[in-house]
């Protein structure tokens, strides 16, 4: 038996071969999550004589979603990049070491879906399994603030959410770890050749995934077809700066100047020159915002927004991950 709280519950990932078809978890995170059942329903409707309320109501369709909030950890994490981004790469060994480089480079995401299995302990200690079957990756945010671990938001929208399936026990990654605040660097210019900039305490990145997901056809059972990509890309975000280097932000909003922006996160040496990564690459933003206000004595500072665009050469955005890991 399971401890009898949160304490005894577990979130467990596979990747799905056919939409909607249950894969059982080969990888568990650690993190807050949840999945949510979702059902239309129709009332018993028309008037009968004596009978002041309808009798009953009909389920009509069903549907659900999906929520996990955690680390981005050194290991492990290429599965959930890979879904967001719609990438099918493979892990490249880079020489003859250890280390491992993922390239999650952005394209469609059509026969992309997981099975998200939540193991919910009650008080008596038994975990109830519900999995959400189908689920694919609408969202999800990056975070890191100074003296803060990377975080991650991963937002699923689920086909069914059944509790057929028998629950896997969780096993999880040893010596994982976070990437950190310290291990930060920011990074703006012409693509290929960034350079660091000074003055960030923070940033926020979000990817969002538009799709179509109220595919209800007759013949499915009241339960959706897989969702189809139907809108652009979204990528946005927010950086806390401090005013130290007009030229880095402000200059580049009022001139309307667009640059690539590079966030990675670089920690310890895995074997030879190659060291745990993460890194986001965007070739072309914007930063929106304005001149910093003054409020007070305190050091001036500023939220400075910024939206992702089209570079034709470079793309919209890539995510690489280096670790020790051989497969997504």
């Amino acid at each position: 038996m399971a401890i009898g709280s949160g304490l005894g519950s577990s979130l467990g990932l596979a990747a799905e071969s056919v939409y909607g078809t249950y894969v059982a978890a080969g990888r568990h995170l650690a993190g807050t999550f949840n999945v949510k059942h979702l059902q239309d329903t129709v009332p018993v409707s028309g008037v009968a004589a004596g009978r002041p309320a309808p009798p009953d109501e009909v389920v009509t369709q069903v549907q659900g979603t999906a929520k996990f909030e955690g680390q981005v950890m050194n290991k492990q994490m290429g599965l959930l990049l890979s879904q967001l981004t719609g990438s099918t790469s493979s892990p490249v060994q880079q020489g003859a070491t250890t280390a491992y480089l993922q390239t999650h480079a952005w394209g469609d995401n059509l026969g992309k879906s997981m099975s998200v299995q939540c193991g919910i302990a009650d008080t008596t200690g038994t975990v109830r399994p519900y999995t959400a079957l189908g689920s694919k990756v609408t969202q999800a945010e990056f975070s890191c603030a100074a003296g803060e671990a990377l975080t991650v938001s991963v937002d699923w929208d689920c086909r069914e959410i059944t509790e057929a399936q028998t629950l896997v026990a969780p096993s999880y990654q040893a010596g994982n770890l976070p990437f950190k605040f310290n291990q930060m660097a920011v990074k703006l210019g012409t693509y290929g050749a960034e350079a660091g900039v000074q003055g960030v305490k923070g940033m926020s990145v979000t990817f969002s995934r538009s799709q179509d997901v109220g595919r209800f056809y007759a013949g499915n059972g009241g339960k959706k077809s897989e969702p189809v990509w139907n809108d652009f890309v979204a990528i946005s975000g927010t950086l806390e700066v401090d005013f130290v280097n007009k030229a880095d932000f402000v200059d580049r909003y009022v001139g309307h100047t667009s640059t690539s922006l590079v966030i990675e996160f670089v920690g310890p040496v895995i074997s030879g020159a190659y060291n745990e990564t993460f890194r986001i690459k965007v070739p072309k933003v914007y930063f929106s915002g304005d001149v910093p206000e003054v409020d007070g004595p305190d050091v001036n500072k500023a939220s400075i927004p910024f939206s992702a665009f089209w570079d034709p050469t470079n793309g919209v955005g890539t995510i690489e991950y280096m670790s020790t890991d051989t497969t997504v």
